[in-house]
């Protein structure tokens, strides 16, 4: 994103929207550069049927995921919760968003969300105790990261 506006507090907003970096002006194009490419390199899109992340390919159309050149099996809420998360990559995503847009609950409280969380992490991260790319942000919900 880039902004006029350098002000913190709408830089905050400007992220929380959705965007993955802010640039406020002035800015070195050096500088600007340099954050495209790191944006590009974060998380390798080859299409949009197949996203790549670590050693993890998600092929989309055939719902197939694989982790280091083997298949890994995902019931289909797994697999919806990954898709969700990854087309909502760098984003802060709450429980309540995941189970309204996956499980298509509205106004209901449940620890399914973290329970399909935890088995996510388990079928991708490489130490499950300590994930890389499915986060928990305390009391703002979870943020996936490529």
């Amino acid at each position: 994103m880039l902004s006029a506006r350098a002000d913190v507090a709408d830089k905050v907003v400007l992220l929380e929207l959705g965007a993955r970096d802010c640039v406020t002006k002035p800015f070195s194009p050096k500088e600007l550069l340099a954050r495209v490419r790191i944006a590009l390199r974060s998380g390798k899109v080859e299409s949009g049927d197949v996203f790549r992340f670590a050693d993890v390919i998600v092929n989309f159309p055939n719902a197939e995921v694989t982790r280091g050149g083997r298949s890994v099996g995902f019931t289909a809420k797994e697999f919806e919760t990954l898709k969700f998360m990854i087309r909502n990559a760098e984003r802060v995503i709450s429980r309540h968003e995941l189970l309204r847009e996956v499980w298509g609950y509205h106004d209901y409280s449940t620890r399914t969300v973290d329970n399909h969380i935890l088995k996510l992490r388990h079928k991708l991260e490489m130490d499950p105790s300590h994930p890389t790319h499915i986060r928990t942000l305390c009391r703002l919900g979870y943020k996936f990261v490529p």
